[in-house]
């Protein structure tokens, strides 16, 4: 018989023992695993649970327009075109808008457009404008749904009216006349005012805009088809105030449609420190003599170059006209614009209507404006009055989309070959939600917004082109939304711009881009931030 040494047995035991426990352990994590597997591990179901629903969010079709039960009713036929969010970029740093507004919660990359959407959507924000009462409801009604809060626009004024005040809030401005200091430029607000006298500032919508005498023949075709409040602020310095002031009175007093002059436009006029006119008469002053009415329009026929403002070889101050103009409309809503650029008529009451509805996306967070859609037609057409009249001169050739051979980008609109597919509706809507990015970087759109968006850079001439392209830089850095409405669009005045040779404005447009991509661009970096994808 063999004896083995105790030390040996001891360590045989031992080794059976580790491999028993070995064994055991094993057989407790395979029960554990097996136990999990069947459902009893809520926290490792729930997770796997709510990546499936992720995956089932993303093959689920975003919710079309034509499925809300509250879209106004087709003229024609039903809309192809969908009420849908575009792919937002991931927002880097930026501040906030100046008035009391909060950003949007912007979906993670990782998520669906129909997730992302809903996301948004279930946000309660603030009325549109920024200010007012907030709304909300929940995520799965939203999502699915763009009715009213329970408002039906019954056609009773006093009723909309009330309903437009309370839903704004906004602030009341004065309508003095005043002489002030802007900068560089006197400025003399309110010079010439309407008829209309004080205005609430939920009552209308202001299209404020700026020129020089000579495109004074614009301002009646475009009152006629806006017959609301208008803001124009004109240049008149040197030799050009007295033409300018007679141009005024004979609108006023001499032509047909002189009674929507003096109803609707009210004209401030600014000039240089160094450009002071000879003699300014007071405000109260300023209309005591009349115009007349037998000699020829003081625009008529008079090519910019009888202007002083080219004889002493001056640069347009466009943005000083276009900040003027809009610091004085009386209403929270405001059209700042072209004065060649006309409206559809019809407008102003419908989009007091869409705000008095104010349905879901107008509900959202984050600042808004609402851009229109612009074109041109051709110099033997008139101007269309409604979208089915605008769709037919797309058609056959008549119209072409504004800028189309002179800047194509700086116009482009997100979703404009689903807007022009869409047949016209009785209603004003929001037709995409879109933002200054991408193809669309460099977009200078033209929009109704209000008092609280940022100021265009009085740095920047027409001449030197770009002058609308910090002010949109500036929107997309605050991630602004640009609720593209449906129904809405300018025409600019017949005749097709097309892409002249100009070495003047060629040599002052590279001084331009160099303001801007030294002073002005660093300046704004520090004034509102960045955000990934906003460019100038």
């Amino acid at each position: 018989m063999r004896f083995e040494p105790l030390g040996q047995k001891m360590f045989t035991r031992r080794n059976w023992l580790l491999r028993c426990s070995i064994l055991i352990n094993v057989a407790v994590l395979l029960y554990i695993g097996s136990h999990v597997m069947i459902g009893g591990g809520n926290n490792f179901t729930s997770g796997g649970g709510f990546l499936l629903q992720e995956q089932q969010q993303q093959q689920q079709p975003v919710p079309s327009a034509l499925q809300a039960s509250s879209l106004p009713t087709p003229k024609n036929v039903n809309s192809e075109a969908a009420f849908v969010e575009e792919k937002l970029i991931p927002a880097g740093t930026g501040n906030a808008n100046s008035e009391p507004a909060a950003a949007a919660a912007l979906p993670s990359p990782g998520v669906s457009d129909s997730a992302g959407l809903s996301a948004i959507l279930s946000d309660p924000g603030q009325v549109v404008g920024n200010i007012g009462v907030a709304g909300s409801s929940s995520a799965a009604t939203e999502l699915n749904n763009t009715q009213s809060d329970g408002y039906i626009v019954t056609g009773d004024e006093k009723e909309l009216d009330e309903r437009v005040r309370t839903l704004l809030n906004c602030y009341e401005h004065d309508y003095n006349q005043q002489t002030l200091q802007r900068g560089d430029f006197w400025v003399l607000q309110n010079y010439v005012r309407a008829d209309h006298g004080e205005l609430k500032c939920h009552e209308s919508i202001t299209y404020t805009t700026h020129a020089d005498y000579t495109f004074l023949d614009n301002l009646v075709p475009l009152l006629e088809r806006w017959n609301a409040p208008i803001s124009i602020a004109m240049h008149a310095p040197g030799t050009d105030f007295q033409p300018t002031l007679d141009s005024i009175k004979y609108l006023r007093d001499c032509v047909p449609g002189n009674q929507l002059v003096r109803a609707f436009a009210t004209f401030h006029v600014y000039f240089g420190t160094k450009h002071i006119p000879k003699s300014v008469p007071k405000a109260q002053d300023a209309l005591k003599t009349g115009y007349n009415c037998s000699l020829p329009a003081p625009y008529f026929n008079v090519s910019s170059g009888h202007l002083y403002k080219a004889q002493k070889k001056l640069l347009y101050p466009v943005n000083v006209g276009r900040n003027i103009a809009r610091d004085a409309a009386l209403t929270h809503f405001i059209l700042a614009s072209d004065i060649e650029l006309y409206p559809n008529p019809g407008l102003v009451k419908k989009f007091l209507e869409m705000i008095a509805r104010n349905e879901q996306y107008l509900r959202r967070k984050a600042p808004r404006v609402f851009p229109l859609s612009i074109f041109e037609v051709d110099e033997n057409s008139p101007v269309p009055h409604d979208k089915t009249e605008l769709q037919e001169f797309l058609r056959n050739g008549k119209a072409i989309p504004f800028h189309k051979r002179v800047c194509a980008s700086c116009h482009g609109v997100p979703k404009s070959k689903e807007w022009m597919a869409a047949n016209e509706t009785d209603e004003l809507s929001v037709f995409h939600i879109g933002k200054r990015t991408g193809y669309y970087v460099h977009w200078e759109p033209i929009y109704i917004g209000t008092h609280a968006d940022p100021h265009y850079d009085e740095r920047l001439s027409w001449e030197g082109k770009s002058d609308k392209m910090t002010q949109g830089y500036s929107l997309c850095v605050l991630d602004y939304e640009f609720h593209i409405l449906d129904n809405a669009f300018l025409v600019h005045k017949p005749g097709i711009k097309v892409l002249k040779k100009d070495n003047r404005r060629a040599m002052l447009a590279g001084k331009t881009n160099q303001l801007i991509r030294k002073i002005i661009y660093p300046e704004l970096k520090i004034m509102y931030g960045m955000r990934k994808g906003c460019a100038i």
